[in-house]
């Protein structure tokens, strides 16, 4: 088969900058927390172990991509909030259907993992 047929097996296709911006799992993550808008320090606390600078450039790699919009709120002090696009809601479905197969088989993986661990220690 030609490999015009798959162009994402192309070192040159976009989709392959395309999906390692928001299939890791910050993205992924920060796009879950967002299906309600959120100041950042909000994502931070809900993200246990994820740095400020993770975050910030997780949400500016997003923003980037049309995932994500910032918007600076006007008040007694200056806030930013963070919401998702539709572009960005639109991966709602299948990051929610990775995340529970994800939760529903890691104890499987995990034992799999442990037992490949163990044959080459």
């Amino acid at each position: 088969m030609s490999k015009d047929v798959y162009p994402v097996y192309r070192a040159d296709c976009p989709s392959r900058v395309i999906l390692d911006q928001i299939a890791d799992k910050w993205s992924m993550l920060v796009m879950l927390v967002l299906k309600e808008p959120h100041r950042f320090n909000a994502i931070k606390r809900r993200l246990d172990g994820i740095s400020q600078r993770v975050l910030t450039s997780t949400l500016r790699k997003l923003e980037r991509n049309g995932m994500v919009t910032r918007t600076v709120k006007d008040g007694k002090t200056l806030s930013v909030e963070y919401a998702l696009t539709p572009l960005g809601q639109s991966l709602e479905l299948p990051f929610t259907a990775l995340y529970q197969w994800t939760v529903e088989h890691m104890d499987t993986i995990q034992t799999y993992q442990a037992l490949y661990d163990g044959q080459n220690d």
